[in-house]
């Protein structure tokens, strides 16, 4: 029965509105004249109801009623169906004065009106308290709480009682605005604020607590969870708002606190338009496309319909991975995996050849800071002249974007420094090549985050290199999002810097996903600090100097302005680099790098290690 209405919803939402109109009428004549109608009266009536329903049916559907959905019930709907009712009448007045006379009672029509709106109305109201009504459920319904008796945290509260599978029992709101305590919002009522968590939870029984603050920072998310695990009740929260604009039902996104919430990043903005004018009907090629960054620029750009996307990689497994993502979400894809190094000049120039590509995403690299410290030579081949081959076969691409890092700034380790000097490579490429810098990224292949997971599983401790070192975050999605904008916007040979926001302590950032995880810091997992590591630094930059950047059109995109070096520099001290390189001359290789990138100050674990060589073969 369900399944039929649903499928004829505008024939049966028409019809309920006939029988309302009907049902009007007829209570306006007996309203009208007391209960007791005479023979004339009855008469007219049944005269004047056939004129009434094609009346009020052509008026109810040029204002889209019949598309006006029952369970809801909005302060627009409202006034649509009120104008509707008032037009529909004022015509009808005039039709039936036409058609039946002036002995038509005027009483009647302002009768109709009214009822006719109070039965609509009375109707859609039913309609929800019906389908809203908790049905039988065989498990036991969590009581939750809502914080934040706002516009989202109302919609969620209808949302839960029209969905009694969900197995929720709002017990009420908490709100920190004074000017809501004890008020009622759609029958639940406001029963303090957060500091009253605790109180609160334990008279209600409550279980869980649903953040429904869309646009809240991560300081208020941080302190919020706290509250919760001294109550201590679970927690949940509606997305941000950016999530929520793509979804219709907020309750299908209620979901667990991510360590995300607690960064309080601004929502990230992208010109799909102008993103899609640079990708669709191309042939895309993304080197490191099994990487973190990598895999998410294959999984993004697929969604602009590019003639085909080739992965480039040397990870067999990874690779294969992302293959088979992008076959399943994306059938209709063009999707080449092609292994290999792109320190294989011969191989890089056959994927090209191959494949033609116009657009270049160039994110293959060696990124671990410690490791790359330990493996000079690696660093350099990868990095420095791996990128040389990429840059080298794409001379004739459309676009050329390198992803570098923040750690080419002022770098203390080997593998800011072979960052900087791809960027220097990328420069020398032409106009069309450009390179976006940003820093540690969530969850990536190789940051603490995965690190810091297992650690509390195993129950601590979780090891802090440095009570007061800093790093800038943002998420996967976001950073391949931003370099995807950048290299849209870009005209040729900048080198962008995306706004990460403000840097966070990584001791913050543990205790946060300790706090996560419904532990307490330094009391359930110690976190001990371990020293900082070889090349690593308390702070890191995204430009030298703040003035080394100018603003774009895009708020959270800015274009670094510090000068370069001249091609022929940069091929003369590469040249030199490779010599060091291939006679596995370390303390050669540092001089080299520092040629080219005069801001490198190379740790002293290198350094040592390097001369310490030098000295033995001497």
């Amino acid at each position: 029965m369900k399944a039929m209405l649903l499928k004829h919803r505008r024939l049966a939402s028409e019809s309920a509105q006939m029988v309302l109109v009907s049902a009007a009428l007829a209570a306006a004549f007996l309203l009208r004249f007391d209960f007791t109608l005479e023979p004339m009266y009855q008469a007219m009536l049944v005269r004047s109801l056939p004129l009434l329903l094609l009346v009020k049916f052509s008026v109810f559907r040029a204002f889209g009623l019949r598309d006006l959905t029952w369970r809801y019930l909005g302060l627009q709907d409202l006034m649509r169906i009120s104008l509707a009712n008032a037009v529909a009448s004022a015509v009808a007045t005039v039709v039936l004065r036409v058609a039946i006379g002036s002995s038509f009672p005027r009483s009647i029509h302002l009768l109709d009106l009214l009822l006719s709106l109070t039965l609509m109305v009375a109707a859609r109201v039913l309609a929800r308290v019906i389908v809203e009504q908790p049905g039988p459920s065989e498990r036991p319904r969590c009581r939750i709480l809502i914080y934040g008796a706002g516009q989202a945290g109302v919609t969620v509260l209808s949302e839960i009682r029209a969905n009694p599978q969900l197995g929720y029992e709002v017990v009420g709101f908490l709100d920190d605005d004074p000017g809501k305590r004890n008020l009622r919002l759609n029958g639940a009522r406001v029963l303090g604020g957060i500091a009253t968590l605790e109180e609160v939870a334990r008279k209600q029984r409550v279980q869980e607590v649903l953040i429904a603050l869309p646009n809240a920072t991560g300081s208020q998310i941080t302190a919020i969870l706290e509250r919760c695990r001294a109550a201590p009740v679970a927690a949940k929260r509606i997305p941000a708002l950016a999530e929520l604009m793509n979804h219709k039902v907020l309750v299908d996104q209620i979901r667990d606190v991510h360590l995300e919430d607690l960064l309080g990043r601004a929502p990230v903005r992208l010109d799909s338009e102008m993103i899609r004018a640079r990708l669709s009907g191309r042939v895309v090629l993304v080197t490191g496309a099994g990487g973190s960054i990598g895999s998410e620029l294959c999984r993004q750009i697929a969604r602009y319909s590019p003639r085909a996307l080739i992965g480039f990689d040397n990870a067999e497994t990874a690779l294969y991975q992302i293959d088979q993502e992008l076959r399943e979400q994306f059938p209709d894809l063009a999707f080449y995996p092609e292994i290999g190094s792109i320190q294989n000049r011969r191989r890089v120039d056959e994927v090209f050849r191959d494949h033609r590509p116009s657009s270049v995403y160039h994110a293959a690299a060696y990124k671990h800071v410690p490791m790359m410290e330990a493996h000079l030579f690696e660093a350099v081949e990868n990095n420095v002249f791996g990128t040389r081959n990429v840059v080298r076969a794409a001379s004739g691409v459309e676009d050329f974007v390198l992803v570098s890092s923040d750690k080419a700034v002022r770098s203390t380790n080997v593998m800011g420094a072979t960052k900087r000097l791809a960027e220097l490579i990328c420069s020398t490429g032409g106009p069309r090549f450009r390179a976006v810098r940003f820093g540690n990224v969530l969850g990536s292949n190789g940051s603490v985050i995965p690190l810091f997971k297992r650690q509390i599983a195993a129950g601590g401790p979780v090891t802090v290199t440095h009570p007061e070192i800093r790093r800038f975050f943002m998420t996967i999605p976001e950073a391949a999002g931003l370099v995807l904008q950048a290299a849209a916007m870009g005209q040729g040979g900048e080198i962008f810097v995306l706004d990460m926001g403000e840097p966070v302590r990584i001791q913050d950032l543990a205790r946060n996903l300790i706090l996560l995880s419904g532990l307490k810091p330094d009391v359930d997992i110690r976190i001990e600090f371990s020293g900082i590591r070889p090349g690593e630094k308390l702070y890191e930059e995204l430009s030298g100097l703040e003035e080394d950047t100018v603003p774009t059109g895009h708020s959270q995109i800015r274009v670094f302005t510090g000068r370069g070096a001249s091609a022929d520099t940069i091929s003369r001290c590469l040249e030199e680099l490779r010599r060091a390189t291939e006679a596995r001359d370390a303390a050669a290789v540092v001089l080299s790098l520092k040629d080219l990138a005069p801001d490198y100050n190379p740790s002293s674990f290198l350094l040592r290690r390097a001369f310490k060589a030098r000295v033995v073969v001497a």
